[in-house]
């Protein structure tokens, strides 16, 4: 990859990569044509192959720019660190809506290319999903405690469900282009404050 890249204006730098996550969302990785990424940022192909070598450099870059972007924001927004369960789960939807505000058709574009099946990028997306998984905030689970829910409660069944339908939230939003911020915030800290009040602990 040319570093000359990185050298641009934020916003044309930001107007390729989203040119990207949305051709290549839109269909496999054979064919995305990459003179649709050039043209819808307004730059030439020519231009585009100056910056990446090739159509695979491209979408290799695209996949692990989602894995940088979506960390930077979880720890922008303290994610990693709260040691409560739904304030981490608050922060993290409130990182994940930003996210899609700047970068539209990331969401897609990673669940597209997660099961990419060409051999060009498959064992690469592969790879490197394995190294920035141990990152995420899979250990939420393990910080839970007890004590603080209902008797009896499945701890690791209740974060799957809860972590499903959150995700399945945000698909939906995704396909309701353009994001409304606002609308996902408050459906979402109503979901929360109904999770809370089935799996809490009513005090004495």
């Amino acid at each position: 990859m040319n570093e000359k890249f990185f050298t641009l204006p934020e916003e044309k730098r930001q107007s390729i990569i989203n040119a990207g996550y949305r051709v290549f969302s839109q269909n496999t990785y054979k064919k995305s044509p990459v003179a649709e990424v050039a043209s819808e940022a307004g730059i030439s192909k020519s231009l585009l192959f100056h910056y990446f070598k090739n159509k695979k450099e491209l979408y290799l870059f695209l996949w692990e720019n989602c894995a940088q972007i979506t960390i930077e924001y979880m720890t922008e927004y303290g994610c990693y660190d709260k040691e409560d369960f739904f304030e981490m789960l608050y922060s993290g939807m409130r990182a994940k809506i930003r996210i899609m505000e700047k970068y539209p058709y990331m969401g897609e574009f990673t669940i597209k290319a997660f099961y990419e099946e060409d051999p060009e990028v498959r064992d690469d997306i592969r790879k490197s999903y394995v190294k920035y998984k141990s990152f995420k905030a899979d250990g939420a689970l393990n910080r839970l405690n007890p004590d603080k829910f209902v008797p009896g409660l499945d701890l690791e069944m209740m974060h799957r469900e809860i972590y499903m339908a959150a995700e399945g939230y945000l698909w939906e939003m995704m396909q309701k282009l353009p994001i409304d911020v606002e609308k996902m915030e408050s459906d979402f800290t109503r979901m929360i404050e109904f999770w809370k009040s089935i799996y809490l602990k009513k005090e004495d």
